[in-house]
């Protein structure tokens, strides 16, 4: 994972656009910058690349976003990488760090909420009807079909149990390719090595070289929640003010244009 470059060092130009949102946040004045390093699921790389550049004009504090697959950040965040926020699209990972006691006590709440697509490389494919009896091994044709792994990044486990509980996946599961997070699997349709994918609906609309063809119905896999929480492994006040950022109307905003379900007040 490539290191985030660091801006030319010198005074931040105190905007007052920026004094405007630590009002409207009610965060504090800063009296020294801190770096806050979050791991963030995958999904969520277009809209923390905002969220970014948003709080570190607000505050003053450098924010570091390293972004992969849930279960790889889970396995990193346990052997002790030095996290500050974990932002999961698994609940299951987010409890499986709470259990070891590695996350600070009353700071973990739910952030979002998204939902599983069906996407295309053909601008002009068919619409599907998701539903038990299609036909997705004859849609697929001799191409493949690109989801994250299905046994341990969340995007790709949701949409394994769809395909079962819809009756295709023992169809399908030989012609699966398997990427190590859900952008990857999006890239795959992208790029056109894959016709088909699945993927999340706030990624599909992040990538303008893929089409929808068809929703998965929500009963289909369990809720997709995206988990947030400060990690134990050190306390600093600009992580407070991370959090209270992510429950403020600016990301807020950016989250729900860019197709995720908003879940904090």
């Amino acid at each position: 994972m490539m290191p985030k470059a660091k801006r030319p060092v010198g005074p931040r130009p105190r905007l007052s656009a920026a004094r405007a949102i630590v009002v409207a946040f009610g965060l504090p004045a800063v009296a020294a910058a801190e770096q806050v390093t979050v791991f963030a699921a995958a999904s969520l790389a277009d809209a923390l690349a905002e969220i970014e550049t948003a709080f570190e004009d607000a505050t003053g504090h450098d924010l570091v976003v390293s972004l992969a697959g849930s279960s790889a950040l889970a396995r990193q965040i346990r052997q002790r990488a030095p996290a500050d926020i974990f932002i999961s699209a698994s609940t299951d990972w987010m409890d499986a760090i709470e259990a070891d006691g590695l996350i600070e006590p009353g700071t973990r709440f739910d952030l979002l909420g998204n939902s599983l697509v069906l996407i295309a490389f053909d601008p002009d494919a068919a619409p599907v009807e998701i539903e038990p009896g299609v036909d997705l091994s004859g849609i697929l044709g001799d191409g493949r079909l690109a989801m994250a792994l299905v046994d341990a990044v969340p995007a790709g486990i949701y949409g394994k149990l769809a395909l079962q509980e819809l009756g295709m996946w023992d169809d399908v599961a030989d012609r699966v390719a398997q990427a190590n997070n859900v952008r990857g699997a999006l890239a795959l349709v992208a790029r056109g090595e894959a016709p088909f994918g699945i993927v999340y609906a706030s990624d599909a609309l992040a990538e303008p070289a893929v089409t929808v063809v068809g929703a998965f119905p929500a009963a289909t896999h369990p809720p997709i929640v995206y988990p947030v929480a400060d990690l134990s492994t050190r306390d600093v006040p600009a992580e407070a003010d991370f959090l209270a950022f992510l429950r403020g109307p600016a990301a807020r905003e950016v989250f729900a244009r860019q197709g995720f379900a908003v879940l904090t007040e």
